[in-house]
């Protein structure tokens, strides 16, 4: 005891028998905590990470981190969405940015819970395999000496030699697909002699619990080795236009750190026509899209062409190369000259379509040389136009029915001199003159295919030309006087096949791990005065509903391959009926009779308390 303790019942090193010191040791017992120090910390650190548990934790965060992938648009697979995203919402644009909702994939954040999923994934898959195969080669564990003790527990008492009645369990067992070893001890003091089978089975469903995780590394593995030899790359292609497979030729390009510039597929992609149908008017579903088709002609270093055809969901395929179709629209063809009339500008322009389905669109036109000034137009087209009460235009219906083009003119610096990068689809008109629209006084320019106009300030003119073929049916009007641009995406990405078959290597572990029961399984015969009682038991790893039946089973097998009849568990035993006709004292006089008949009293012996089935 502590003499200076206030308290004689508690001994010296009771937690409150002092005050404890600086060092966290007790002034009285002189106890110290153990600290863990820098090695003892990351070991802890360690088994945190490796933990199933924190697997199972990263894996739902990696889930949950991809979810903004798909509410926002990303800059590897929509780059249009993305700019149009940053017209439509200009002021949380740069925070969103900021944080990467643009580029999920690529983030910082994502790909740390990718590296610390993949390194929790290793930690655990390296000790458990090494266990799991020491488990294989290691021998069944040794018959219980009370099988009675467990649940799923049988036995029965019979007349049969017990060599062979546990030789005929182990080649039962083990045409049954487990493990077996035999277990046999002799006679010691009281303790009888017994002979037994150990058998097992079920480790494949540790099999396919270390399949499914080792799949899953195989998926990251060949998602980040093949994100550095794959690429994204995108194009606005106008009808009659040919797109050459460089990196100069796309709109943008995402492409892996491991991708050369050589090493595109060497091809050329023309858009001979772009075909939508459309439901006409008066219908309920009026002016949806029912099919899209992009028709192409490629053509292959030596001359060879083939044509294809680019549907949604219907990707065209060329060498490694995968070619979606991501959206259309309409792309007026514009011709701007001069105040002499020489043409200083001739384009089929993308409008990049606002959202309805009316396929009203919005587009831009940069004017760089040829005039005293730059110019920029920024600009409206409706395919078939409608004045609203309000005197504004808006389109009715998506086909080229009635269309026209609004324009307002801007003049000054396009910002482009200085090398700095612009979108193409966006004005930014900092520094520059609206000439007309707006608060100018000055009426936007309107125009039909076919039709100029002036450019203020005696600029000189701009054209929408017509691009009606000639000789076309004049019945079908304006349909074919405005090209269509198709905005496809090429996507190479040579590791989807072991991606592919990774996960179903996941799958399929899963499948087994979930399915294949782990059981143990004993048969022991136990040499009595009444015979041979055999005992058999079960024991699952986890739940296992059907081990009771999976017992039972196996005793009723064996014992007809002994031809041996088991009991009746359920059968009910009637008792007899007093006779009559013998005297009182019943049993004396009937163990009499029986004497002298030279038969027993009792055609069945009672049974054996050993027996009796356990349920």
């Amino acid at each position: 005891m502590n003499p200076d303790s206030s308290d004689p019942r508690r001994p010296s090193d009771h937690f409150e028998s002092a005050e404890p010191s600086a060092s966290g040791a007790s002034a009285a017992s002189g106890a110290v905590s153990p600290a863990l120090g820098v090695v003892g910390w990351a070991r802890w650190a360690w088994r945190q990470l490796t933990s199933m548990r924190t697997a199972l934790v990263l894996l739902l965060l990696l889930a949950v981190a991809a979810v903004p992938g798909s509410l926002f648009p990303q800059r590897s697979a929509d780059p249009n969405g993305v700019t149009q995203y940053q017209s439509d919402h200009p002021d949380i644009f740069g925070f969103l940015d900021d944080i990467s909702m643009f580029d999920v994939y690529h983030s910082p954040w994502f790909s740390a819970i990718y590296i610390l999923l993949f390194v929790s994934l290793i930690g655990c898959i390296l000790p458990r395999t090494k266990h799991h195969l020491k488990a294989l080669r290691s021998r069944p564990p040794r018959t219980p000496a009370r099988l009675g003790r467990l649940a799923d527990f049988r036995s029965e008492t019979v007349d049969v030699d017990a060599d062979e009645a546990i030789d005929a369990a182990a080649k039962q067992l083990r045409g049954a697909g487990y493990r077996i070893e035999r277990y046999d001890s002799p006679a010691r003091g009281r303790r009888p002699a017994t002979r037994s089978v150990s058998a097992e089975r079920g480790y494949l469903r540790e099999t396919g619990n270390l399949l499914f995780h080792a799949a899953l590394v195989g998926v990251l593995v060949a998602v980040g080795v093949g994100g550095a030899y794959k690429y994204t790359g995108q194009r606005v292609v106008v009808e009659g236009t040919t797109f050459v497979n460089t990196l100069l030729d796309y709109s943008s390009m995402n492409r892996g750190q491991a991708v050369a510039e050589d090493a595109l597929e060497p091809y050329a992609m023309t858009l001979d026509s772009f075909d939508v149908t459309y439901q006409p008017p008066g219908s309920n579903a009026m002016s949806q899209a029912g099919d899209f088709a992009a028709n192409v002609t490629i053509r292959r270093p030596g001359g060879d062409e083939t044509s294809g055809v680019v549907k949604v969901n219907s990707p065209l395929t060329i060498g490694g190369d995968s070619i979606y179709l991501l959206g259309n629209g309409y792309a007026p063809t514009i011709t701007i000259r001069d105040a002499d009339d020489e043409i200083v500008y001739h384009d089929s322009v993308a409008f990049l379509p606002s959202g309805d389905a009316q396929m009203t669109s919005q587009g831009v036109v940069k004017v760089a040389d040829g005039l005293p000034e730059q110019l920029g137009l920024v600009g409206f087209f409706y395919p078939t136009v409608a004045e609203l009460e309000t005197g504004a235009y808006a389109s009715q219906y998506g086909d080229l029915v009635n269309p026209l083009l609004t324009l307002d003119v801007y003049a000054g610096d396009l910002g482009i001199d200085d090398g700095t990068p612009r979108n193409v689809y966006a004005l930014d008109p900092t520094g520059m003159d609206q000439l007309t629209g707006g608060d100018t006084g000055v009426e936007s320019i309107e125009l039909a295919p076919g039709e100029s106009a002036e450019l203020p300030d005696g600029m000189g003119s701009i054209t929408f030309e017509d691009e009606t073929p000639e000789g076309a049916d004049s019945a079908q009007g304006s349909t074919e006087s405005v090209k269509r641009f198709a905005s496809l995406q090429v996507h190479h990405d040579s590791s989807a096949v072991w991606v592919l078959v990774f996960a179903m290597l996941a799958v399929l572990g899963l499948l087994v791990a979930l399915f294949v029961p782990r059981r143990r399984m004993w048969v022991k015969a136990v040499e009595t005065e009444s015979g041979v009682e055999l005992e058999y038991a079960g024991l699952a790893r986890g739940e296992d509903p059907t081990l009771a039946a999976a017992v039972d089973q196996l005793a009723e097998k064996h014992l007809a391959g002994l031809g041996v009849a088991p009991e009746d568990p359920d059968a009910v035993v009637e008792p007899e009926e007093p006779d009559d006709t013998h005297d009182a004292g019943g049993p004396a006089a009937f163990d009499g009779a029986g004497a002298a008949d030279g038969t027993s009293a009792s055609a069945t012996p009672p049974r054996p308390a050993s027996e009796t089935r356990e349920t």
